[in-house]
């Protein structure tokens, strides 16, 4: 009995971290959301806010009810989204480098999302869908050109790099040539959840249920690809079609988070890469952790970009990018000697 308690205990090496982790992430998201709630410019206590919600003509139920609390839910929502992106592209195209912000993914939602901003402001109203076809469109030409006998992983990623580039410098011309409307453009093109409202939670929190809900389905399809292209052949398993799948899903998660935040990098890339360190490569449980790693890094780095540097409110996706590339840099570091991908 006690032999096969211990090949059970090898057999599963992060078990015990798994559920360390999920508590501690449960954990940290309550906080998060409370620490949300209750920083800012003008701080208030826990007390203040119960008060305050119960009484809809003070300042603290304007403050709190109407700016924060849906600001604290829309930045959990997309940066779950980004998170279970970024998780999604590593596994499909096993490279823990895959993310949505470098593969062009994010920068085609961003391409069409600035051209109605400048162009097109009358049609603010279409910017979601926009960002989600812009980010959509990106992926299909992405996917077309890496065909060759099927979509190799490595092939995906170097035709989205070149992509990514090509995007770039269009959005680059595009604000050269309307440099008069530039200033509106570049707090979103920062990243950052500043003015969102209860409209915009309710405009994306039914496509993002959707979308996790299909991201879990695939969960079993990704856990075969993970195995390489012809282990699953031989297990009977449609490679391509799955890949696609996966790939869409991942689009649709970068593109709701894309319409309502703007351009932030770092979260899709980094939180699955650092919890795959931490728990393993197992998509049961790498997905859900970085759906919740994700929401919380997103909750408290917006609440720390705005409360931390006053008078001035700082971007949360310029604070991201300030402590992402050393992290990341960090991370690659101590995962040297060990595979990204077990």
């Amino acid at each position: 009995m006690e032999s096969s308690e211990l090949v059970k205990e090898k057999a599963h090496p992060f078990a015990k971290k798994r559920w360390i982790l999920t508590v501690g992430l449960i954990v940290l998201t309550v906080l998060g959301l409370f620490y949300g709630l209750i920083a800012g410019s003008l701080s208030f206590s826990l007390q203040d806010i119960i008060l305050g919600i119960q009484d809809e003509n003070s300042t603290v139920h304007r403050i709190v009810w109407d700016l924060r609390i849906p600001r604290v839910l829309v930045g959990f929502i997309v940066g779950t989204c980004l998170a279970a992106s970024g998780a999604l592209l590593q596994g499909v195209m096993r490279n823990p480098l895959a993310d949505p912000g470098i593969i062009g993914v994010s920068s085609g939602a961003g391409f069409v999302a600035i051209v109605i901003m400048i162009l097109f402001p009358q049609y603010m109203a279409f910017l979601p869908l926009g960002a989600f076809l812009g980010a959509f469109i990106t992926a299909m030409v992405i996917y077309a050109l890496s065909w060759q006998k099927g979509a190799p992983p490595s092939r995906i990623v170097l035709v989205g790099v070149s992509i990514n580039a090509l995007i770039g410098a269009a959005t680059s011309a595009l604000m050269l040539l309307h440099s008069d409307k530039v200033q509106s453009v570049l707090p979103w093109l920062a990243g950052g959840i500043g003015g969102v409202s209860w409209a915009h939670l309710n405009m994306i929190i039914y496509y993002a249920i959707f979308a996790i809900i299909f991201a879990f389905f695939g969960i079993k399809h990704i856990q075969i690809l993970m195995l390489g292209d012809e282990m699953a052949k031989l297990l009977g398993h449609h490679v391509e079609k799955s890949r696609f799948f996966l790939i869409v899903i991942s689009t649709l998660l970068a593109g709701i988070a894309v319409s309502v935040s703007g351009l932030i990098g770092f979260v899709g890339l980094v939180v699955p890469h650092m919890l795959r360190l931490l728990v393993g490569s197992d998509y049961r449980y790498l997905l859900p952790l970085s759906c919740l790693g994700g929401g919380v890094l997103l909750v408290f780095a917006d609440a720390i970009a705005r409360s931390w540097f006053d008078p001035i409110e700082l971007p949360v996706g310029i604070l991201l990018s300030f402590l992402g590339g050393p992290f990341f840099l960090y991370l690659i570091q101590r995962g040297g000697k060990q595979s990204a991908f077990r």
